[in-house]
């Protein structure tokens, strides 16, 4: 459990450190994502993308267990 919160630690770490250059890829908005613009504001709802990390973080965490 010790080990899986210092993993877990170091890459939310290393995400802050590189966000800038993760924020320029186009993972962020799938086809599928929720956008909705108007003149008062607007809504970002990232459904697909979270599937998809979902089922990713699945995978990984079972491949290790």
């Amino acid at each position: 459990m010790q080990k899986l919160l210092i993993i877990t630690g170091l890459v939310l770490f290393l995400a802050g450190i590189f966000y800038p250059l993760l924020r320029r890829l186009p993972i962020w908005r799938l086809p599928g994502d929720i956008f909705i613009k108007t003149d008062g504001g607007s809504f970002f709802f990232p459904i697909v993308t979270c599937i998809v990390v979902s089922i990713t973080l699945t995978l990984i965490i079972n491949f290790f267990k």
